[in-house]
């Protein structure tokens, strides 16, 4: 039987996650990963030089990112596994600062996602993100992460709303904004003052941010046999991260294997760097040329391609237990959930399904079934938008998890190195198709 190393799995993405407060740290974090195994940095603005046996990465807009082997110049496709880089979270309007009877100052914040509000209240929370600053030349942009307790979002006491727990109807602007500090003279842009010194600029120079709350609780293990971990940015970073292990594990033989990280899932995907953009057909695209191969080799490759859409799914909750699906019920550690949707929110067809199935037995992983209940309106992810760009035989997975779109999300310990040896044998295999319904893992 196959063994794990689930405890050093688990303080690996432990530390990744905390590590990732927003989705530009999560992709310069891999980027770090990349950089230690030996990838080479591409850049879209620049001509590709590449060569058989080689790695490589490029990102985009620093919150996507796209990691690949070459096995050698006449590949017989491309394996990828998709996820993203974003969660629901709060994001902080220019011009930020709310004063309130010249006694505190606030943040002004707006929603980004569809996320649960509830559990942001009453939490240490600090901010991160980047910021573009002017330089000699023109621009550059900066990642900032305030590493200290310094906002808190507080709940009304139940004294001035009684009804509270009978259900309440969160109001972004009135019930959301975080307290920043005390007023005074000096809190007119305070908060832009701050965020300067953190990364070492003048305020003065500073000409736009993308900045975000983020949670300071660290992200544990627990449970009586240490079963679960809960984190923050479970959905769907737990997903990049054992891809992006897989990757570095896997031998392609006669695939290029594709890590693809994704931005702007949570808001529809609808940018140029989301799954809904040229990024990846861009770079699969450059792979063919740079190689060397004409279109119709392209089109060949993309008819021998697979892709596996990894975005985390719901796992049956102890104490909601009726909202699932009567048959098809996804645990915790029971391992990596397969989604089906009859109306195509998922890729999986019985197909692809079978394919991945097939590739989880290789693992030696286990793999649990997922549709919504009939009567329950699901999500959706990456892998449909995707297929807009990029015509792969697709499959949708994740991890189970509880509480998905909290800011603290909780998941089996297991599961991550599931996926992880999942991906390597993706990453190491290559799946044709014979035109007559059967289909080749090579």
């Amino acid at each position: 039987m196959k063994q794990f190393a689930f405890e050093e799995i688990n303080r690996e993405l432990l530390t990744f996650l905390d590590e990732s407060p927003s989705s530009f740290h999560a992709v310069e974090n891999m980027k770090t990963m990349l950089e230690k195994a030996g990838f080479t940095r591409l850049y879209e603005g620049q001509r590709w030089k590449l060569a058989s046996g080689g790695s490589y990465y490029v990102t985009r807009n620093d919150s996507a990112l796209i990691a690949f082997k070459v096995p050698k110049a006449d590949f017989a496709g491309f394996q990828v596994m998709a996820s993203h880089s974003d969660s629901p979270v709060l994001k902080i309007k220019a011009n930020a600062e709310i004063e309130v009877e010249k006694q505190y100052v606030k943040l002004n914040v707006e929603q980004y996602g569809g996320m649960l509000c509830a559990p942001w209240m009453d939490r240490p929370l600090s901010v991160a993100g980047r910021i573009v600053v002017r330089t000699a030349d023109g621009v550059a942009t900066k990642l900032v992460y305030a590493d200290r307790d310094l906002l808190i979002i507080p709940n009304l006491a139940i004294h001035m709303n009684r009804k509270v727990n009978e259900g309440y109807a969160f109001n972004v602007q009135k019930d959301m904004e975080p307290l920043f500090c005390g007023s005074g003279q000096d809190a007119k842009g305070s908060f832009l003052k701050f965020i300067a010194a953190e990364a070492g600029v003048r305020a003065e120079d500073i000409l736009d941010t993308d900045l975000f709350l983020c949670s300071r609780m660290k992200g544990t293990v627990l449970g009586l046999n240490g079963e679960f971990i809960a984190s923050n940015h479970l959905d769907d970073l737990q997903c990049a991260f054992a891809s992006l292990k897989g990757l570095l594990a896997a031998e392609p033989r006669d695939s290029v294997a594709v890590h693809c990280v994704l931005d702007n899932e949570e808001v529809g995907s609808g940018t140029k760097q989301g799954a809904a953009s040229t990024f990846l057909k861009d770079v699969l695209h450059r792979i063919n040329s740079a190689m060397g191969r004409s279109e119709e080799d392209f089109l060949t490759a993309v008819a021998s391609s697979f892709m596996v859409s990894a975005d985390n799914a719901h796992g049956i909750h102890p104490n909601h237990a009726d909202v699932a699906d009567p048959t098809n019920r996804p645990y915790l550690n029971g391992g990596i959930v397969i989604k089906y949707s009859a109306n195509q929110k998922y890729t999986t067809d019985a197909i692809s399904g079978a394919v991945f199935k097939t590739m989880c037995d290789r693992a030696e992983v286990p793999y649990q079934i997922f549709h919504n209940r009939s009567d329950i309106l699901g999500g959706s992810t990456l892998g449909n938008i995707s297929g807009t760009q990029v015509a792969f035989n697709t499959v949708d997975i994740g991890l189970p998890q509880l509480a998905m779109h909290s800011i603290y999300e909780t998941a089996g310990s297991k599961d991550t190195a599931y996926l992880i040896e999942a991906a390597k044998v993706l990453f190491s295999s290559s799946v044709q198709g014979d035109g007559d319904g059967s289909y080749r893992l090579n």
